[in-house]
């Protein structure tokens, strides 16, 4: 048995219906989700600094507390860029990154296209490219940054709308981009950005029924729990794991956090809690 937590990081909130996921599908499982309001957004940031910046939190991470059993890159600008890094630097448990959706689309895709919406990051990076063509070479790929709606989640949730809510605002900073997808052919469009989970039944409303919406959630939670069925990595039967989401940055917490704390079950805790006895879970990290 193994009571180590599993870690989730991201830039903000948007791996929260990540790691609710993969909570609901594994409610013994201790979680440590790490939001890193210190660096948001992740999406501008070009590879090198972002891989750098991802090591030096973990680092400061591990200093303070014991390595995870597992850890999850619940963020798809930080998966494409940095996780291969982070798996050489830190090779001491598993990795699981978060990859967009690519490849169900490409597979079920009848007009061989289709749209990619994420971070600037990950639309940039060639890793979106070549599963496009390890999957799908004779499939059409058009790719679309949407910063705009990185931050409207991020600064949206939950005061002014809800998760996975449907409202005349939300559906009209969304339409610009399905529309582009609708000319260009596409008949998938993939949610490349976690973030974009918090938005997912606004853009079946606006897409659908002509085009598809895929996202990684369901895949990424499979992955993990595929790891920790190696033997002694599960934590014991009937166990209840409870949740952390530990938040960087310097200054007060804005009081947007507890809310998200409590919309996802989890003791929201400043980064410097860290080096308080005592502050997470009696120092059972």
């Amino acid at each position: 048995m193994d009571t180590r937590p599993v870690l989730f990081l991201d830039s903000g909130i948007g791996g929260l219906p990540y790691c609710a996921r993969f909570r609901a599908r594994n409610p013994q499982e201790r979680v440590l989700y790490v939001a890193d309001r210190a660096h948001f957004p992740y999406g501008p940031k070009d590879r090198e600094t972002l891989t750098t910046l991802l090591a030096s939190l973990i680092q400061e991470l591990l200093a303070y507390a014991a390595p995870p059993k597992l850890a999850v890159v619940a963020c798809n600008a930080a998966s494409v860029s940095s996780l291969e890094a982070l798996r050489r630097r830190f090779s001491g448990f598993p990795w699981v990154g978060t990859v967009p959706a690519v490849k169900p689309a490409l597979m079920e895709s009848r007009t061989r296209r289709i749209g990619v919406l994420g971070a600037e990051r990950t639309v940039a990076d060639p890793y979106i490219r070549r599963l496009a063509d390890r999957y799908g070479a004779d499939c059409g790929l058009s790719l679309l940054a949407a910063p705009d709606l990185v931050e409207l989640v991020e600064y949206g949730f939950p005061a002014r709308f809800g998760l996975s809510s449907v409202t005349p605002e939300l559906c009209q900073k969304i339409t610009p981009y399905i529309a582009e997808f609708r000319r260009q052919g596409a008949d998938g469009i993939v949610l490349g950005c976690t973030h974009f989970l918090f938005l997912r039944d606004a853009f079946k409303a606006v897409a659908e029924p002509d085009i598809r919406i895929y996202h990684s959630v369901e895949g990424v939670s499979r992955r993990a729990e595929a790891l920790l069925d190696q033997p002694g990595l599960r934590a014991g039967a009937g166990a209840k794991g409870p949740g952390i989401l530990l938040v960087t940055g310097t200054g007060p917490l804005e009081p947007a956090w507890r809310d998200r704390g409590a919309c996802f079950n989890l003791r929201v805790l400043p980064w410097e809690a860290l080096q308080s006895p005592g502050a997470l879970w009696e120092r059972g990290l």
